[in-house]
C-alpha cells in the first residue's frame, strides 16, 4: 500500500502538469456500427458495464471468417482518440484483429490534462476496475469468428502502457504485452507466468525515472518474467504520438514526438508480435 500511495502522489503531480476456452456469459453486446473501406473493416462495438455503455473499436482486414491473432490496444489517458484508432488500423493492415478498449465509457475522449488525470487516475487507485474494463472488452471478441481468442496480445500507450503491464501481471492467457512510454510500477506485483513483455521506453522520459526502471527490472527478474527493455535515445514521454509536441508546448509539459523512436519502436513491436504468435 505504501508503494501505491507514493505512485498515486507521483501520478497526481504528473497529471497536474501535463485472455482459453470460450465463455459467452460476459457478452452483453448492445449495438455495433460497421464501416468497410476496401478490404479494411472497422466497427464500433457497444456493451454495458454497470449501467454505462462502453464503445470499443475493432479493425480487421479481409473476410470475416479469416481467423487472426488479436492485438488489444489500450489508449493514452486521452481516451479512444483518432490517434489510437489509426494504430488499430495499422495493426489490421499487418494482419491482426485489433480492438481498442474503451475505459471511460461512451467512447469518450478528453483534450486537457486535468480531466484526463481525473478519469485515468481512478484506475491507478483501484486497479481491479481497469481489469474489469479490459475483461469485458475482451469478452466481446467472442462475437467475432475471425478473432482468435487463444492468441491475444496487448499493446498500450502511456496510461495504456501501464495498464498493459498490469494485464501481464494479472492475466495468464495473454501471449505478450507491449508498453510504449508507459509507467512501469503501479503497485501490482507480477505473477510468475508465461506472458512475455516488451517495454519501449524513451531514454529522456522524465516521467519514468531511473529509479523506477531499476525497480521494474528487479521486480521482473525476481519473478523470472520473460521481458525485453529497450531505451530509445533522446525520446521524451509520448514519443510515438505526432500530436505530443504541440500538447507539450500548450500545457508546458515534457512530452514530444520523436519520429525515429516511433518508427523503431513500431518495428520492434512487429518483431515481438511475430515471435509470440508463432
Amino acid at each position: 500500500m505504501k508503494i501505491l500511495k507514493i505512485l498515486t502522489v507521483s501520478f497526481s503531480l504528473f497529471f497536474a502538469f501535463s485472455c482459453q476456452e470460450k465463455n459467452t456469459d460476459d457478452i452483453t453486446n448492445l449495438n455495433s456500427v460497421k464501416s468497410t473501406t476496401g478490404e479494411l473493416t472497422t466497427e464500433e462495438v457497444s456493451y454495458d458495464i454497470d449501467g454505462k455503455t462502453h464503445k470499443s473499436f475493432v479493425a480487421y482486414k479481409g473476410d470475416a471468417d479469416q481467423v487472426k491473432p488479436v492485438v488489444m490496444v489500450l489508449p493514452e489517458w486521452w481516451g479512444v482518440t483518432d490517434y489510437t484508432k489509426n494504430r488499430a488500423r495499422q495493426l489490421a493492415e499487418l494482419g491482426y484483429f485489433a480492438m481498442i478498449v474503451d475505459y471511460y465509457g461512451e467512447g469518450k475522449t478528453v483534450d486537457n490534462p486535468e480531466e484526463a488525470a481525473s478519469l485515468s487516475g481512478e484506475f491507478y487507485k483501484v486497479p481491479i476496475n481497469a481489469r474489469l474494463k479490459f475483461d469485458k472488452a475482451k469478452a466481446q471478441l467472442l462475437k467475432f469468428d475471425n478473432a482468435d481468442y487463444n492468441k491475444i496480445a496487448v499493446i498500450g500507450y502511456c496510461f495504456g502502457g501501464a495498464q498493459a503491464l498490469n494485464m501481464a501481471r494479472l492475466e495468464d492467457d495473454l501471449k505478450g504485452v507491449v508498453s510504449f512510454h508507459g509507467n512501469l510500477m503501479t503497485g501490482i506485483k507480477p505473477k510468475n507466468n508465461e506472458v512475455k513483455i516488451l517495454v519501449c521506453n524513451g531514454q529522456a522520459d522524465t516521467f519514468v525515472p531511473a529509479e523506477e526502471i531499476a525497480a521494474f527490472k528487479k521486480q521482473m527478474d525476481s519473478a523470472k518474467i520473460d521481458y525485453k527493455f529497450i531505451d530509445y535515445p533522446n525520446a521524451l514521454h509520448s514519443f510515438t504520438n505526432p500530436e505530443a509536441t504541440a500538447i507539450g508546448e500548450k500545457y508546458n509539459i515534457k512530452v514530444a514526438y520523436n519520429k525515429e523512436a516511433d518508427e523503431k519502436s513500431w518495428n520492434d513491436m512487429k518483431t515481438f508480435l511475430t515471435e509470440i504468435f508463432k
